[in-house]
This record gives structure tokens, C-alpha cells and sequence, in this order.
């Protein structure tokens, strides 16, 4: 998994990573929070992860399977044989998921928080209390209108990474290696590659959609590249992925 210009982030993850407190993790979709993460959890065999954190329900679903999948001893003794999972109540794998996070050290992180209710918060609060688990949560950003209820478990600035957008200079670098590895070409396409990152921001998520998009003929007349149709496409994708 590459990751683009992303040193210095990927270095502050890493640290929390060895350490004991908790992090929010926050940056606007499609900054690459996920991409990060994902590399950073092929590093460290401690790391449970949950792709989607809407709810307790998920949570514990999600954690008693990597547990499973990890052969925990302490699942495996409680719980067996591990396809059995699937037909125990949400409160009987909470009471083996947190058992087993108690025996043993591992990290959580819950991915795609979106304004998260009390119910998820009072989870969060009771694995790092009461199981003494440190998470990795991952919102939008920093505020009640994406951490939601979390936000508080995590008022400390120390407590909060952010990862944002690119600054235009590599966000330049990073369309034209997008496009030559789509082996994208047209008369106009530092024109277009210009527009891709105005318009996005320096958003690596949005440069590399719009680059993708850039290869359909819809969007193509001769040896240019129609960015205006394009881009109102893009807009309507993005919000529709993005409605909650």
C-alpha cells in the first residue's frame, strides 16, 4: 500500500500506535485517514479494526470476529468453536469481546465514526476504562458534528491527530503521478490537472476520483478532456457517498 508525501503523519500515528493514550484521528473524506491506518495496522499484530463503527451492536461484532480470526485464547475458551459467533446476542459478545480485551493488550481502532449517538460513546468510554484499551477513533473532523459524543472522551489536543489536504505544490505532484499511472493523456491535461486540484482542494480521495473519471469518453472530445461536465459529476457522486 503506497503512501503518498505522508512522512511526518504516518510517523505521529506510529508513535500512538506504541503508545497508552487514546487518539482521534480526523481529516475531511477522502484525505486518506483509512489508507494510513491500514498500512500502519499490517505493522502491528495487536490491532483489532473495525472498517465501520455505526453502532455497540457493529462494534462487538466486529471485534469478536477479529478476535476469532486472531484464534484470542480467551474468545476461543469462551466461545467455541468460532462459527458459533454469529448466533450470540449483541450484550453475550460484548461480555466476551470486553473479557478478552482484558486478558490480553490490544489496540482498537474504530473506522467511518459519523456524528456517533451516546450508546457508541458510552461503548467507546467503557474499552478504554473499564478494559483499559486504547482506540484510534476516526471522524471527519474534530467537532461535535462528526465526533459526536466522542469528542469529549478526547478534549486534549495531544489526544487529536489531524490529517489534512495537500498544500497545492504536492498536490500537483500527486495529480500528475495519478494521471501517468492511469497512463492518462490529452492536449489540455496540465490545464486540467491544475483544475482537479483547485477545485479539490489538494483532497488526494477527490484528485484521484476526478483523474479516473478523466478516462471515460463521455468526458473526452478528441485530445481533450471535458473537466466542467466532469466535475458536476463528481460533485453528485460525492454527494451522494457523503449523505448521511
Amino acid at each position: 500500500m503506497r503512501i503518498f508525501s505522508r512522512t511526518d503523519e504516518l510517523e505521529s500515528l506510529r508513535k500512538r500506535f506504541t503508545g497508552p493514550r487514546s487518539t482521534l484521528l480526523h481529516g475531511p473524506s477522502g484525505v486518506g485517514k483509512t489508507r494510513l491506518l491500514g498500512h500502519l495496522i499490517l505493522e502491528f499484530g495487536n490491532v483489532l479494526y473495525c472498517p465501520a463503527s455505526s453502532s455497540p451492536q457493529v462494534v462487538f461484532r466486529s471485534l469478536a470476529a477479529s478476535l476469532a480470526a486472531r484464534n484470542d485464547a480467551t474468545l476461543a475458551h469462551l466461545c467455541h468453536p468460532a462459527d458459533s459467533l454469529a448466533a450470540r446476542s449483541a450484550v453475550a459478545l460484548k461480555g466476551i469481546v470486553c473479557d478478552a480485551l482484558r486478558a490480553a493488550t490490544y489496540r482498537v481502532v474504530l473506522d467511518h465514526l459519523v456524528r456517533p449517538s451516546a450508546a457508541l460513546a458510552a461503548m467507546a468510554g467503557e474499552l478504554m476504562v473499564s478494559c483499559s484499551t486504547p482506540l484510534i477513533v476516526v471522524a471527519r473532523s474534530a467537532h461535535m458534528e462528526d465526533a459526536g459524543y466522542l469528542a469529549p472522551l478526547l478534549p486534549d489536543r495531544s489526544e487529536r491527530l489531524a490529517l489534512r489536504n495537500f498544500d497545492s505544490d504536492t498536490a500537483r505532484v500527486f495529480a500528475r503521478e495519478a494521471a501517468s499511472e492511469q497512463h492518462l493523456s490529452a492536449g489540455n491535461l496540465p490545464a486540467v490537472l491544475d483544475s482537479m486540484v483547485k477545485s479539490s482542494e489538494g483532497n488526494p480521495g477527490a484528485i484521484l476520483r476526478m483523474v479516473a473519471l478523466a478516462a471515460h469518453a463521455k468526458y473526452r472530445t478528441d485530445d481533450h478532456i471535458k473537466f466542467a461536465p466532469l466535475y458536476v459529476d463528481f460533485l453528485m457522486e460525492s454527494a451522494a457517498a457523503n449523505a448521511v
